[in-house]
C-alpha cells in the first residue's frame, strides 16, 4: 500500500481501475457490483458503502479515465515550446481526441450525458486545456472569433465528428471525417481560412481578439482599467465584423 493511504483509499482504487477496464474492454453492461467486487478482490457490499450504487461506481470511472488523460494532455500542452504552431499544435491535439473517442466508446456514451458529467473536474480540466490551445491562437493574431466561440465551434464538431464514426460499422467509416470537420471549423474562426479574410473587418476583429488575449499581461494598468478594456474587447470581439 502506498504510503500516505489507507485501506479504504486502496479499495477504491482497485474497483475504480477495476470497472475502468471492464467498461472499456466489455462496455457500460460489464460494470456490475458482483464482477467488480470478484475482480478487485472485495465483498459486494464494500461498492455500496464507498459509491453509494452502480450510477455513483460510474461517476467514479469516468472522473478517474477523464482525469488521467486531461492530465496527460495538459503535460503535452506544458511542454510544448514557445515556437511551436498554435494551429498545428491544435490540429494534433484534434487528433489525439478524436482517437481517445474511438478507442473509448463506452467512456464517449457517459460523456455524452451531460447531467453526468457537467460538475466533474476531469471534463473541466480538459475544457482547460482546450481553451489554453485556442488562447494561443488568439495571442498569435489568428483567431477570427471571441475565444469562447471559437472554443464551442471545436468541442461541438469534435464530439459530432466521434459520434458520427461511431455509429457506423468500422467497416464503412469515413477516415477522413474528422479533418474534414476540423478544417471546416478553421476555415470559420482563423484570420487565414480563405483569402478574403486576410484583411478588413475580418482582420480588425483578430486584433481585438488578440489584443484580449494578452490584456492580462499588459503594463501600465489598474484592474479597474483593465476590467473596463476587457469588456469593450469582449463587446467587439462578440459583435462580429
Amino acid at each position: 500500500m502506498p504510503r500516505g493511504t489507507t485501506a479504504r483509499d486502496d479499495a477504491r482504487t482497485r474497483i475504480v481501475e477495476v470497472a475502468a477496464r471492464r467498461l472499456q474492454e466489455h462496455g457500460t453492461s460489464a460494470v456490475t457490483t458482483r464482477g467488480v467486487a470478484d475482480d478487485a478482490g472485495v465483498q459486494p457490499p464494500s461498492i455500496y458503502r464507498l459509491f453509494g450504487d452502480k450510477d455513483g461506481l460510474l461517476d467514479a470511472v469516468l472522473e478517474h479515465v477523464m482525469t488521467t488523460y486531461a492530465t496527460q494532455k495538459a503535460a503535452a500542452v506544458a511542454a510544448q515550446a514557445d515556437d511551436v504552431d498554435p494551429v498545428d499544435d491544435l490540429r494534433r491535439s484534434w487528433a489525439r481526441q478524436i482517437e481517445f473517442g474511438l478507442a473509448n466508446p463506452a467512456v464517449f456514451a457517459l460523456l455524452s450525458d451531460p447531467g453526468r458529467v457537467r460538475d466533474s473536474p476531469g471534463i473541466r480540466l480538459g475544457r482547460q486545456v482546450l481553451e489554453g490551445r485556442v488562447h494561443r491562437i488568439a495571442a498569435a493574431g489568428l483567431l477570427a472569433v471571441d475565444e469562447p466561440h471559437a472554443v464551442e465551434m471545436i468541442h461541438a464538431a469534435g464530439t459530432g465528428a466521434v459520434q458520427a464514426l461511431l455509429a457506423t460499422d468500422p467497416d464503412g467509416r469515413d477516415v477522413r471525417l474528422p479533418d474534414a470537420m476540423l478544417s471546416a471549423v478553421l476555415a470559420q474562426i482563423l484570420v487565414d481560412g480563405a483569402p478574403s479574410r486576410e484583411s478588413g473587418p475580418i482582420a480588425a476583429i483578430a486584433a481585438v481578439v488578440a489584443v484580449r488575449a494578452v490584456l492580462p499581461d499588459l503594463p501600465g494598468l489598474s484592474d479597474a482599467e483593465r476590467e473596463l478594456m476587457g469588456e469593450w474587447l469582449d463587446r467587439v470581439a462578440t459583435a462580429g465584423p
